[in-house]
């Protein structure tokens, strides 16, 4: 087995624009879930309307892409309204049945036939982001960082995905350091006393639901950007729980618990899998126990396997505190 193949794979996955799509939307996440206690199992949702928002307004509409991430910050606000008018009043529960039913209702909406001649169905739509390849001030050609060759194209836009978490981070320390900050996490504490004192809270976790979908809408672009295709499979369900794996990995409630939770979990995730492949072809696993073909779903068993373990041993993760974990849910 090549074990320097397997961890140069490993480290591309763990910095590539995908790591950082994911980032971005565990960011939007850690407002929701980390500092207000609003249980969100609907974030997926947030990413795919924020990725049609700019595919269908420059492939369907022929507007420009500024305009079309405009469209797609807009999606998410109003899909956060949508959710969050009717449910926020209520137990927190409500609001994690209408998010996880909104963010399939979604996918299967867009890849009807209905929707079709606007999101081009189950094939979606492509090629969609050549005015964003355009802005590329990278020369062409291949650079290396350490053992880790990309080209100008690949080095583009993950300098990009990486610098919209830095600038989501940067506005999250801010926030979370701010009056309006320390009013969502005594919310996520005891919402109780917040009432008791005065504040909105109503207002206030309508406003933690918005923000945190508009920077999970950005995930949802820098992932159709790096592929140049919106597919509404590309947004199933279980993306959510993969941004909760890696949210609590890193450490629910912590500025940069989403960024460290982000790199090891695609981290692992590669290496498991060209591990896997690498052993398979080897003939380290037999072909009847384990096919290469089955080495995906092998993966990302083993991958909720690890969540049990963490959130029965350590459900604070690497930088977040116990106390993160335990939310007001009434």
């Amino acid at each position: 087995m090549d074990f320097a193949s397997i961890l140069t794979t490993a480290l591309n996955g763990a910095i590539g624009p995908v790591a950082a799509a994911y980032a971005l939307a565990a960011i939007g996440l850690n407002v929701h879930f980390g500092y207000t206690g609003l249980l969100n199992f609907g974030q997926v949702g947030f990413m795919l309307v924020g990725a049609y928002g700019v595919a269908i307004s420059v492939s369907v509409f022929g507007l420009p892409l500024w305009v079309g991430m405009l469209v797609g910050v807009l999606s998410a606000v109003v899909l956060a309204l949508l959710l969050g008018l009717p449910t926020l009043r209520l137990r927190s529960d409500y609001l994690a049945i209408a998010t996880i039913a909104a963010g399939e209702i979604l996918r299967l909406f867009y890849r009807s036939s209905f929707a079709e001649p606007v999101t081009g169905g189950v094939f979606g739509l492509q090629r969609f982001a050549n005015d964003f390849y355009d802005l590329n001030p990278i020369p062409p050609g291949r650079y290396e960082l350490g053992p880790i060759i990309l080209s100008s194209r690949d080095l583009w836009v993950t300098l990009f995905g990486w610098g919209l978490v830095l600038l989501a981070t940067l506005l999250v320390y801010l926030l979370i350091h701010s009056p309006w900050g320390r009013v969502i996490r005594s919310i996520r504490e005891d919402e109780f006393a917040a009432l008791s004192l005065g504040k909105n809270v109503y207002a206030y976790k309508l406003q933690s639901l918005v923000l945190g979908g508009v920077i999970g809408s950005f995930g949802g672009m820098v992932l159709v950007f790096n592929t140049q295709s919106a597919s509404p499979d590309s947004f199933d369900p279980v993306v959510t729980f993969f941004l909760y794996t890696l949210l609590v990995l890193g450490g629910a409630g912590r500025v940069f618990g989403p960024l460290l939770g982000s790199v090891l979990f695609w981290f692992i995730v590669v290496s498991l899998d060209s591990t896997l492949r690498q052993a398979i072809g080897a003939g380290y696993i037999p072909s009847d126990v384990l096919s290469a073909s089955e080495a995906g779903a092998v993966r990302f068993a083993l991958v909720g396997l690890g969540l049990l373990l963490l959130m029965v041993y350590r459900p604070q993760g690497i930088l977040g505190r116990k106390e993160e974990m335990v939310l007001d849910a009434r």
